[in-house]
């Protein structure tokens, strides 16, 4: 499912579509507000730092939840990463193991996580913490859960993606909101924003005066792989929460894309939906290029036949987010 169009208006310009809608945003702020107020979470005996957004949908967080793991790891800690496995069949705790498990057990998050720290698939959020507590885990990142209280969180980070801001900073239906901004920000200790400098200064026009927490700023950036995409002929899929990123990454890359498709965010890529793919690329004379998260969602017959774009978060300062942790010893 695509974000319609109507919840990326200035904040201060609502289309009349979503002003008619701001009943039912209302009653869903309310839901998620009572779900957060009336439930105890579990108080983990280590650290537990939440990655997490207020904003319905893809702005960042696995890769943030990657290159945090990354800081952890130089500074000494043992993370642990505990998701719920959207799309998996897993109920857990389960460790992920990527030489067993596919991504319609795990979800395709968990998955890549894996290849970074130790991964855990729990559909309760409180068991799967307390699985890594007891395999030794001294911080836990939970991927994803800002609006979800089965576990208490020492540290929460928001991720929000620059080019998109917080749309029209309406709450679902009316918008692409979870909570209202000033709501979430106020629960949250850090915000880090994702995108190039100019989406960095248009999203701090627009949002500037909401800002009351520390905010670290980064871009995702392609691994370099030794891969030479410049000139080279593409049809590109992604199943993302924004395909349009990945496909405006191959364009800065060189890549002549001769169709982009946009899937749904973590949408299964069966054998006939690639069998597809890969005639049409036949057809055009084209290589079948996609995102590493998608990559791990692919049949083992189309691994070989697809090239992947691994992007890794960049955050020049680490400064703030460095601090916070360091509370947490």
């Amino acid at each position: 499912m695509r974000a319609p169009d109507f919840w990326f208006t200035p904040p201060n310009k609502p289309k009349p579509l979503a002003r008619l809608l701001s009943p039912l945003s209302q009653l869903y702020a309310f839901g998620t507000a009572k779900r957060l107020r009336n439930s105890d979470g579990y108080k983990a005996k280590v650290p537990v730092i939440c990655i997490g957004n207020i904003n319905a949908g893809g702005t960042g967080k696995t890769p943030t939840a990657i290159a945090l793991a990354q800081r952890l790891l130089t500074q000494g800690w043992s993370p642990h990463f505990v998701s719920r496995g959207y799309g998996g069949s897993l109920a857990g705790p389960t460790i992920v193991n990527p030489i067993k498990h596919q991504a319609g057990e795990t979800g395709d998050e968990p998955l890549l996580l894996s290849a970074f720290a130790t991964a855990w698939v729990s559909k309760d959020r409180a068991k799967g913490v307390m699985a890594a507590e007891n395999a030794g885990a001294d911080i836990i990142l939970l991927d994803d859960g800002f609006q979800n209280p089965e576990v208490q969180m020492d540290l929460s980070i928001i991720v929000v993606d620059a080019n998109k801001g917080f749309g029209n900073g309406r709450v679902l239906p009316a918008g692409p909101l979870r909570e209202p901004v000033d709501v979430g920000l106020n629960r949250a200790d850090i915000l880090v924003s994702i995108g190039s400098k100019s989406a960095q200064s248009s999203f701090l026009a627009d949002w500037s005066t909401s800002l009351t927490l520390p905010h670290a700023s980064g871009v995702l950036a392609p691994l370099q792989m030794g891969m030479n995409f410049s000139g080279l002929r593409v049809l590109a899929f992604a199943g993302i929460g924004h395909p349009e990123k990945f496909f405006a990454t191959l364009r800065e890359l060189g890549a002549d894309i001769a169709r982009a498709e946009a899937l749904d965010d973590h949408q299964p890529l069966t054998d006939a939906l690639m069998a597809r793919l890969e005639a049409e690329a036949f057809a055009r004379q084209a290589q079948l290029v996609t995102t590493e998260k998608d990559a791990v969602r692919l049949p083992d017959s189309f691994r070989p036949k697809v090239l992947t774009v691994p992007v890794r978060l960049e955050i020049p300062d680490w400064a703030s987010i460095d601090r916070a942790i360091a509370q947490l010893r």
